[in-house]
């Protein structure tokens, strides 16, 4: 780290040219031909620098670049392809030291990483949870400790996508364009292969499994609706259930009680009303109609990501059948909020990524009831 510090690192990065060679065979094994693949050499440079920060902390900026860009862009598009990085990631590993989260870093270091920034990449910490001395660096949106579903039964890609979508896009090709994309390489050729001999088992574990994440915790005997834990991507699945909506423990509603409705039935839990329902928020009751401010916390979603700092007016209030509440809005700087609202589009905070404007006027909304005080 010294050296980091003094001077910095500079690392290049060199991909050799090659070309692969692969015969092909008839129907009956006779010689059909060759098929040829040649790439192009890879140029780049990776940059280390540290800093340091108080607190005994160090702020490590990491930049790669591609050094024969500009002189392969000269000779065109498809030069340009060639010779570039196309999905890099990085992966930083540390003796000695750990990373600290970016996402969800302890308190005492919450102020550094705000101060921290990434361009076109997005820094998690990767290995089982808990490890803290490998960093990766990708281009795409992921959660500390990234892992495969085990649902996901094709390595398609980087792993990182939804799999259903994509298996279902591969089978939808023509025999040409199959023919084509497998002439590609090797691993482009064994996912086509892999998407066409998946059964229709493995197909459909692919739409979503069902699973209670507190039935080992639950009494004999007790169990509650289940929900949706996975929606076939492979990333790492995240589980919702277990709990009565509205957080009850118990209840009736119309026409039978909970148990005789599944948890996904409006009426399996007449007390829940978004329209009314209401959530404590740095001591003010926000509800339908209340004006909050959108500070989407390093977790969001990249498009909730991009209205940091608007305006929003609530229109709905949701506690979810796993304990968490979550706070539907229109923004008031979009012109369709109105036409979003009376569809029953809104966009999803938690309560803790909303800001109160001002207290719930008399009348603003249906009513209020009391809400749950989240943690701030």
């Amino acid at each position: 780290m010294a050296r980091l510090q003094e001077a910095g690192l500079v690392l290049p990065v060199t991909v050799p040219a090659g070309r692969d060679v692969e015969e092909l065979a008839g129907s009956v094994g006779q010689a059909a031909g060759r098929l040829v693949r040649r790439r192009r050499a890879l140029h780049g440079e990776v940059r280390l620098e540290a800093t340091a920060m108080t607190d005994g902390l160090l702020r490590l900026r990491v930049a790669a670049a591609n050094t024969a860009a500009a002189l392969a862009a000269a000779g065109g598009r498809q030069d340009a392809i060639a010779a570039s990085f196309i999905g890099a990631h990085l992966l930083l590993s540390l003796r000695d030291g750990d990373f600290v989260s970016l996402l969800e870093p302890p308190d005492a270091a919450r102020a550094a990483a705000r101060s921290c920034s990434q361009h076109r990449c997005w820094p998690v910490l990767a290995g089982p949870e808990g490890q803290t001395d490998v960093l990766l660096v990708s281009p795409i949106i992921l959660y500390d400790h990234p892992a495969v579903a085990p649902e996901s039964s094709v390595a398609l890609y980087d792993s990182t996508e939804i799999d259903e979508i994509l298996t279902l896009r591969v089978l939808t090709l023509t025999d040409e364009e199959k023919t084509e994309a497998r002439a590609t390489d090797p691993r482009a050729a064994a996912i086509i292969d892999r998407c066409e001999a998946m059964s229709p088992e493995e197909l459909q574990q692919l739409h979503g499994i069902l699973r209670n994440p507190r039935a080992l915790a639950d009494p004999p005997g007790l169990t509650w609706p289940t929900a949706v834990a996975s929606d076939g991507a492979a990333t790492e699945d995240q589980a919702t259930g277990g709990q009565a909506p509205g957080g009850g423990a118990s209840g009736t509603s119309p026409g039978g009680s909970i148990e005789d409705r599944p948890w996904w039935d409006p009426e399996a839990d007449a007390s829940v009303r978004p329209d009314e329902d209401a959530v404590v928020i740095n001591g003010v009751p926000v509800a339908r109609g209340s004006r909050v401010r959108v500070n989407p916390s390093r977790r969001a979603d990249a498009q909730d990501l991009f209205f940091a700092g608007q305006t929003g007016r609530v229109t709905s209030v949701h506690f979810d059948v796993d304990g968490s509440t979550h706070v539907g809005l229109v923004l008031e700087k979009d012109p369709a909020a109105d036409l979003h609202e009376g569809y029953g589009r809104s966009f999803y905070y938690a309560p803790e990524e909303l800001e109160p404007l001002e207290p719930l006027r008399p009348g603003s909304g249906p009513g209020t009831r009391e809400g749950k005080e989240k943690p701030q």
